[in-house]
């Protein structure tokens, strides 16, 4: 299998979808939004076709892949050895209102180890993409983790949950200690392009949780391949599927997981 051909495939791929979710953009209806089955988890007519772009492309590119997405338009597997790992719009609120900074997500799993992603991001025309033991790129220049050494000279991201409200506390605790330790943190509204930024070195860290795996899967492999860390809270490797994920340049991480566990149980 040619990773690196399927990467620039892919690449293509959501450069042409992107196009149509910014036309939409442009002349969007908003009669047309759909709230899931948790509050202020929104899902648009542009989501669900996008989807169906991707899948469609993404089957021919590789016919024995399953699929794993956040829209569900077509049969969902884990059970495959290879598996598309899918959101069509990461940073679905931020597209509803115009904020323009969301993102398609896709990765490739085998074995339930992601071994491409791109996250690109469609307002700005950047692609962030990687391949399993190359260097991670923005476009067709090499990105790299920042060198911070300490949380003193970094800025972070994070996202705020739409449900487990019962760790809210616990959760805003942990934001108060890195807001005095840190040069600040921002809530970006797409874990996607939080974990692009990382990779790129525009943020030295990122966390949150009820993190989903369409989230996550390509933005945190392409931190990994730019000389990222990439764990769950507790430092291990349940990320992908966990639900929570702190993602740094390395030298900050034991840091970061430090704040994250005095206050996460």
């Amino acid at each position: 299998m040619n990773l690196q051909s399927i990467d620039l495939e892919v690449v293509d791929l959501c450069r042409s979808v992107a196009s149509f979710i910014q036309t939409e953009r442009e002349n969007f209806d908003n009669t047309r939004i759909e709230q899931k089955e948790k509050f202020n988890n929104l899902v648009s007519y542009v989501d669900k076709e996008s989807e169906r772009k991707l899948v469609a492309a993404l089957s021919k590119i590789l016919p024995q892949a399953g699929f794993i997405t956040e829209e569900g338009t077509v049969e969902q597997s884990q059970s495959n050895e290879y598996n598309w790992i899918i959101d069509p719009l990461d940073g679905t609120t931020n597209f509803l209102h115009g904020f323009p900074l969301y993102a398609i997500s896709v990765g490739l799993s085998y074995k339930n180890e992601v071994i491409l992603g791109v996250v690109h991001d469609g307002v700005h025309h950047d692609s962030y993409h990687a391949v399993r033991g190359e260097d991670a790129q923005c476009n067709d220049k090499k990105i790299r983790v920042t060198k911070s050494q300490s949380l003193s000279e970094s800025l972070l991201a994070t996202g705020f949950p739409y449900f487990q409200f019962d760790k809210t506390e616990a959760y805003l605790n942990i934001i108060k200690i890195f807001l005095d330790k840190t040069h600040g943190i921002r809530r970006l509204g797409s874990a996607a392009m939080d974990l692009a930024y990382v990779a790129s070195g525009r943020l030295d860290g990122f966390f949150e949780y009820n993190l989903s795996p369409w989230d996550v899967a390509a933005g945190a492999f392409i931190v990994q391949q730019a000389g990222g860390k990439v764990t769950d809270f507790s430092g291990g490797t349940n990320f992908l599927f966990g639900g929570e994920m702190c993602a740094s340049n390395t030298q900050i991480h034991p840091a970061m997981l430090e704040v994250i566990c005095s206050t996460w149980k």
